[in-house]
């Protein structure tokens, strides 16, 4: 006999138990499988900067639609997770935090000001994973990544150092966006620009 469909819908007493149900019977997890063809989306990893927005909620859903339907279609689809480091943006936060115990970067020192970014990490990048599976969203959490993990940094240092030896890149001189505060290079979306009458030379 079939239970009684409740008059309301109770999120709490449905979706934690199936999205348990789904991750310990391994339905998010592919494997390599040449009997099937992958379809494969690498999540666009969200900043630790803060938490989720409305924006990554809906990214996110667009993805999760394509993996399920793709994932029922027989592909074996993966739907990698992950987070990104953000470097300035997260440096900028962990210095506003900071600030509000009356400390700048430099009172810490390089070493404490680094510690202090992993633990902004571990709080904030626990909370994104957190909102993301509260989506329901199927990633495979076994895969789960950091842009600073240690073995994708290697990979990126040892990649830069073959594209350049085989002179596909090279270092050069340039006109950059420099922040005098930060004391680093700016990419083009970190910097305010602002139209100006003026010289190019002073």
């Amino acid at each position: 006999m079939i239970d009684e469909i409740p008059k309301q819908y109770n999120p709490k007493e449905t979706e934690d138990k199936w999205y348990k149900f789904w991750e310990e019977n391994g339905l998010f997890s592919a494997k390599l499988n040449p009997e099937k063809k992958p379809y494969t989306i690498v999540i666009p990893p969200p900043n630790v900067t803060g938490i989720l927005h409305m924006g990554h909620a809906l990214n996110n859903t667009i993805q999760d639609i394509l993996i399920r339907y793709n994932r029922m279609k027989g592909f074996e689809a993966l739907w990698m997770p992950g987070t990104d480091h953000a470097g300035i943006a997260t440096q900028n936060v962990v210095e506003k935090s900071i600030a509000k115990e009356g400390l700048k970067r430099q009172d810490l020192g390089r070493e404490k000001f680094i510690e202090r970014v992993w633990e902004w990490k571990e709080k904030y990048g626990t909370t994104i994973i957190h909102q993301l599976r509260k989506l329901g969203a199927s990633c495979d959490w076994e895969r789960l990544r950091f842009t600073m993990d240690a073995e994708y940094s290697k990979t990126v240092i040892e990649t830069f150092v073959r594209l350049y030896e085989k002179g596909l890149i090279y270092r050069g001189s340039y006109i950059i966006n420099w922040c005098p505060r930060c004391r680093t290079a700016l990419s083009d979306e970190e910097a305010a620009h602002q139209n100006l009458k003026g010289n190019l030379y002073y």
